[in-house]
């Protein structure tokens, strides 16, 4: 009777981290380029009573006398999917159509990627993150430019008074991992590499499987608010069920303990 209490809990553990997932999923909808994530469980070790194919007199036992011990939470898988592509007409927005990242410089010297392309331009005319973070490579526009182009394979030109012809400004580089799913999220919309994500490569956008660029656009959240709300209303019953077999749990036991009376 106490294996079922244990065994009840684990299940409302779980859930609880489920819906810690869920919400994290629901409160970032509308975040720019994020990839929602799928809490993934494994049941626990059972008690062998008796293993199958035991003999028993002259028969042989067909099946196997086991009682498992619960749940665990195992893992967060990411979904990266493409989000939709939501035109701004800010020249400086720049979205990823297909796979890759992009690279950004942080201020500790480390390098952090991300799909959320609303850059901005610094005091040095530098295209930075929303939170100052310079891309790299570093793409400079100079002073008085009165337009910025990116092309779909990441070259950036930007029309200059006093030049006839647009002046070029560098490339816009994609980062391409094996496994992005092995990617840690330390958020600010950023990704360190290393680990199970392998080893990024940085691409031509375009090339060698690397998505291309849109200019003047930003990628959506990924989030599926319906398949979310789905999956919160099955762990809210999950859960609610788990705590009802604890409550059952207690009763036989009290219905035990009142034997002697």
């Amino acid at each position: 009777m106490m294996r079922s209490l244990n065994t009840a809990a684990s299940g409302m553990v779980v859930q609880q981290r489920n819906l810690d997932v869920i919400a994290n999923n629901l409160s970032n909808v509308n975040t720019t380029g994020f990839k929602s994530q799928r809490a993934e469980f494994q049941d626990l070790m059972y008690q062998t009573t008796r293993a199958s194919g035991a003999q028993s007199g002259t028969a042989q036992q067909p099946t196997s006398v086991q009682v498992g011990l619960g749940s665990q939470f195992v893992s967060t898988s990411g979904n990266y999917g493409q989000g939709a592509i939501q035109p701004t007409n800010n020249p400086y927005d720049l979205a990823i159509t297909g796979d890759g990242f992009f690279k950004v410089d942080m201020p500790d010297g480390t390098t952090a990627y991300s799909r959320d392309g609303s850059f901005k331009v610094n005091a040095n005319g530098e295209l930075v993150t929303s939170d100052g973070y310079a891309l790299s490579p570093s793409i400079t526009v100079p002073n008085g430019a009165t337009a910025l182009y990116v092309s779909a394979n990441g070259s950036v030109s930007a029309r200059v008074p006093g030049q006839d012809e647009p002046q070029e400004l560098g490339t816009v580089s994609i980062t391409v991992f094996p496994n992005p799913a092995g990617l840690t999220r330390i958020g600010q919309n950023l990704y360190l590499g290393g680990g199970a994500s392998g080893t990024g490569e940085d691409k031509t956008p375009g090339q060698e499987g690397a998505g291309t660029i849109v200019q003047g656009a930003l990628e959506s959240s990924n989030v599926e608010i319906v398949f979310e709300m789905v999956r919160m209303i099955t762990a809210q019953r999950a859960y609610e069920i788990n705590s009802k077999a604890i409550q059952t749990s207690d009763e036989m036991l009290g219905i035990l303990n009142n034997l002697k009376r």
